[in-house]
């Protein structure tokens, strides 16, 4: 059965994740066969893909370099089919991307080295957001399905990892971009000035007396209400940074 030829359909948010070849409706590498067109009525992209008879259809799409974690559902011939299915010829392939919100079983997060300052703005908003700047990829994809956390990455070979349980692509090149993407997919509950931007720890009320060994002298003459996280114990405290922090929190809960 070797020779096949299929036909997918990709959602326009997909697109991205094509090859450059595949999006620019070129023949294939080593004379694969495989190429792509822009379907103007819906905004899709057929790609015409040479195809061996015998593997998954989740390993077709993912050789196209879309990642099985932002495909929503894959069709055949209008039915949904799962990742393991083996399409038959003629049979045409349609791949959808992920409904918004995504529900997740827990909207707990581990973000790559890349994306510190997400990790922040996550905190800030009261969000699980996991993240150290000297994991390698195994060590990232072994984290976040040991702690069962949604692994967030702009890195789209390590989403494409089939070890991985479960991650979402970041989308956007500023942080306020990929904090709004992020809350978007996910709708995360948000308890905003409850954890930890260092660390991640959450925050508990402290007496002014407790940590006032620690304070600068302006700022022991100033404020009066104070936390501390019960992780890593840095104290905390409403500064001249609250109103970007509060403005960063004001724009999040407009997107839920």
């Amino acid at each position: 059965m070797a020779g096949q030829e299929l036909s997918v359909t990709v959602a326009p948010e997909l697109r991205l994740f094509l090859s450059p070849r595949l999006r620019r409706g070129e023949p294939g590498p080593e004379g694969t066969g495989e190429t792509g067109a822009a379907d103007a009525r819906a905004g899709e992209t057929e790609v015409r893909v040479a195809y061996d008879g015998t593997s998954s259809l989740g390993h077709v799409v993912g050789s196209m370099g879309v990642p099985l974690t932002e495909v929503g559902s894959l069709a055949v011939n209008g039915r949904r089919v799962p990742p393991s299915y083996r399409p038959g010829p003629g049979e045409a392939v349609r791949v959808l991307g992920i409904e918004r919100p995504q529900r997740v079983p827990s909207p707990r997060f581990l973000l790559d080295v890349h994306l510190g300052t997400l990790a922040r703005r996550l905190r800030v908003v009261g969000v699980d957001a996991a993240y150290r700047n000297d994991l390698d990829d195994d060590t990232l994809i072994e984290r976040a399905n040991a702690e069962r956390r949604v692994l967030l990455t702009q890195d789209r070979g390590l989403l494409r990892r089939r070890a991985l349980w479960l991650g979402g692509y970041v989308r956007g090149t500023r942080a306020d971009e990929q904090l709004a993407d992020v809350l978007d997919r996910f709708a995360p509950p948000l308890d905003p000035w409850t954890r930890c931007t260092a660390c991640n720890g959450l925050l508990v009320p402290t007496g002014k007396a407790e940590v006032e060994r620690m304070l600068p002298p302006g700022t022991r003459r100033t404020y009066e209400t104070f936390a501390r996280c019960g992780v890593c114990h840095r104290v905390y405290w409403h500064g001249a940074h609250g109103g970007h922090l509060e403005a960063i929190i004001a724009k999040a809960r407009q997107l839920m």
